[in-house]
């Protein structure tokens, strides 16, 4: 087992006392008995500058007073020290990095943050180089930081390269980092992850009012939102920290348990993966071309039952899916729809393959093959050879067909073919998926998802829809609550036979989360390499 640590701290406009808050809570942790600890982004300085030479002035540097003492701390209590900082680069650039300190005090590792988030891009330099997987005593580690964690590219990754323990310095306000974006990225990738935040006001206290109003969020939504946590590879959170206030949270991993890589169903997150069909994830450029769908859907779940089929058509609803494979017949389904506008996605197995169909009254309107492999369908060995669009009176479909809908590359696919809307029949539905997964897939993709399944209770699954309110630097329609990107989750009540909800196609247009920060053409383009071109490294 190792005992490791997340810091939470607040860092202001003053590097000495940042330092000193630094240190303390590195001795916090080793009083503790950590062999690791993370520390948040931007532990030398708000990450708000006056310009960029301003950020480049207060910019740390390897080997000056501030990182040695981080490094001279390490050593003292022969530990792993993770900081995020800002750095002067000889080559002129300044880049936002986390470094990685050895329990003799060296330097293993350091990686500059790809992904900018809004004014960052305004003083620093995003990263080109993917992420270093470190080989190290405890196990591999890999690094990364806050907007590196919104989207999938930068930890998928760094766990194709073997890294079993990743590290994410955050410096965010957002609530939803804490329930979503931090735990889906363990979850997904079958990994450990130990995630540090801040605390305090992200932006400095003269200016703050006059920000705020300019970026429509109360001042007292831009303090770090705390909830420093360790994440165990199902995606529990075995140690989360408050709110508020400098805290250490602590937990004994380990490591071996990221090695197995099987969803509850037996399907391998990582081996069951197609690289050669991930390609258009770097051909693409992820700039939005499609003109935007309708401004409201109703979209709904229900029970393989014809007659509840009927009644959600005769109702008006526009997309109707069932979980897969049906019980119901198409035939069954066509009379279901007649005289209605209504769209059903189900899945149904045709010999040796699994087929996701859109069906409307006229029959069957489109046919999307499974594309992975699946524990739960061995028989389903005739794969898809890529995720087909169809365009719909109120927008642009994408179906994902039974545990295709395990892997983020699916709907990143759905994404750069600029779908709106993703069906899903057939989930597994297992905790994470539903909780962490399928949110998350709508968050970082900018997609509206229905998604249904059955389980020994019944029907499960759910509607996750996009809000109205998403960039940054913009006016809302709503009161700002912290939450940026988390989808509105409509879920299944007990013991009912459907949920419905309104979705709005249209809102999958916008995928800027702040200035200069677009959530799929601003991908990363390293870590698609890894992506779409290699198998997970061997495990020991």
């Amino acid at each position: 087992m190792t005992r490791v640590a997340a810091a939470q701290l607040a860092a202001g406009t003053d590097p000495e006392a940042n330092l000193a808050a630094c240190l303390r809570m590195i001795d916090a942790a080793a009083a503790a008995g950590a062999e690791l600890v993370v520390l948040p982004e931007f532990c030398n300085h708000l990450s708000w500058y006056d310009d960029r030479a301003h950020a480049r002035r207060m910019a740390c540097r390897l080997g000056d007073s501030f990182l040695s003492a981080i490094a001279a701390r390490a050593a003292r209590h022969r530990m792993y020290v993770k900081i995020g900082v800002t750095l002067a680069r000889a080559d002129g650039r300044t880049t936002g990095t986390s470094l990685l300190y050895a329990p003799d005090g060296a330097l293993l590792g350091e990686s500059d943050k790809q992904i900018l988030m809004g004014a960052e891009n305004d003083y620093l330099d995003a990263g080109t180089d993917d992420s270093p997987v470190i080989e190290t005593a405890l196990g591999r580690i890999g690094m990364y930081a806050c907007m590196e964690g919104v989207i999938s590219e930068v930890t998928r990754s760094l766990v194709l390269r073997g890294a079993q323990l990743l590290l994410n310095s955050l410096n965010s306000f957002a609530i939803d980092e804490a329930s979503l974006h931090i735990p889906v990225r363990a979850a997904e990738n079958r990994v450990w992850v130990v995630a540090a935040n801040k605390v305090g006001p992200l932006l400095p206290d003269t200016q703050l009012p006059a920000i705020a109003a300019r970026l429509g969020v109360p001042a007292d939504r831009l303090h770090g939102a705390g909830e420093s946590q360790i994440v165990a590879p199902d995606g529990t959170r075995v140690a989360v920290a408050p709110v508020w206030g400098e805290a250490i949270v602590i937990a004994d991993i380990d490591l071996r348990q990221a090695d197995d890589k099987r969803a509850a169903g037996g399907t391998d997150l990582l081996a069951d993966r197609r690289p050669e069909l991930y390609r258009p994830l770097i051909t693409a450029t992820g700039v939005r071309q499609a003109a935007p769908g309708a401004d409201t859907i109703t979209a709904a779940i229900a029970a393989p039952d014809a007659a509840l089929v009927q009644q959600l058509a005769d109702a008006g609803t526009d997309l109707i899916v069932l979980p897969g494979p049906a019980t119901v017949t198409v035939p069954e389904i066509v009379a279901a729809l007649a005289d209605t506008g209504s769209h059903v996605v189900l899945s149904v197995r045709e010999g040796d393959a699994h087929h996701g169909l859109l069906v409307n009254a006229d029959g069957i309107a489109g046919r999307q093959p499974q594309l992975h492999r699946s524990a739960r369908h061995p028989w389903a060995v005739e794969l898809g050879s890529e995720l087909r669009i169809f365009e719909l009176p109120w927008g642009r479909l994408a179906v994902v067909v039974g545990d295709d809908a395990l892997f983020p590359e699916t709907f990143r696919l759905a994404a750069v073919a600029d779908a709106d809307v993703v069906a899903v029949p057939g989930i597994t539905g297992q905790p994470w998926e539903l909780t962490l997964g399928l949110p998350e897939r709508a968050a970082e993709n900018r997609l509206n998802v229905v998604a249904a399944a059955l389980d020994s209770h019944g029907l499960t699954g759910g509607i996750y829809g996009l809000s109205r309110d998403f960039t940054l630097w913009t006016t809302w329609s709503g009161p700002f609550t912290g939450r940026i990107s988390h989808p509105e989750i409509t879920a299944v009540e007990p013991g009912a036979t459907t949920a419905h909800a309104v979705i709005r196609p249209a809102q999958a247009v916008n995928r800027l989360v702040s200035r200069g920060t677009d959530l799929v053409a601003g991908r990363p383009r390293r870590p698609l390499d890894a992506m779409t071109t290699s198998r997970p490294k061997a495990r020991a």
